[in-house]
């Protein structure tokens, strides 16, 4: 199974200058519980902004676009296909960012876990449009304004149609 895990803001926001828009405690450590064990992919950008890599307890797959880059402390691979023959066969797949990643792999991916941030951020990075067309929402939980984040937020769980 691919699952796409990301956290967007209502204007579709997920990054800018390279990092998150945003601090969610609880978000990290549902995030590090769900993925625990399983596949990462990740663009090479994304890796160098984690503080910490790799991501311990799980397969770090990083794509670039470069044939001749060697990235330390992970496995490396240069296409969606390429990266998805690195994965562990017996483990779930979380793709976990960029936004060009996501692009490539939203028509591969069989669900969405989406941290929905509910306030709009400037960004330089966009999740692409989630279509109820081609995803029907199965799971919601909403959390109440949390004043350590300062907005309030929605962990929605999508399958695709």
């Amino acid at each position: 199974m691919i699952t796409i895990i990301v956290a967007i803001a209502e204007n579709g926001a997920i990054g800018s200058g390279n990092s998150l828009l945003w601090n969610i405690p609880d978000d990290l450590k549902r995030f590090r519980r769900i993925t625990m064990g399983h596949n990462l992919i990740m663009g090479k950008n994304t890796w160098y902004s984690l503080p910490r890599r790799p991501l311990p307890g799980r397969l770090n797959v990083v794509m670039t676009d470069n044939p001749c880059e060697c990235i330390d402390n992970c496995v490396c691979a240069y296409s969606a296909d390429d990266a998805l023959s690195k994965c562990n066969q017996e483990k779930e797949v979380f793709i976990i960012g960029g936004g060009m990643v996501y692009r490539e792999f939203l028509s591969k991916a069989h669900r969405l876990m989406v941290t929905h941030v509910h306030k709009e951020y400037r960004a330089d990075t966009f999740f692409p449009y989630i279509d109820p067309e081609m995803w029907e929402e199965t799971e919601r939980e909403d959390r109440e304004f949390d004043p350590e984040c300062g907005f309030s937020y929605s962990y929605v769980t999508y399958i695709r149609r």
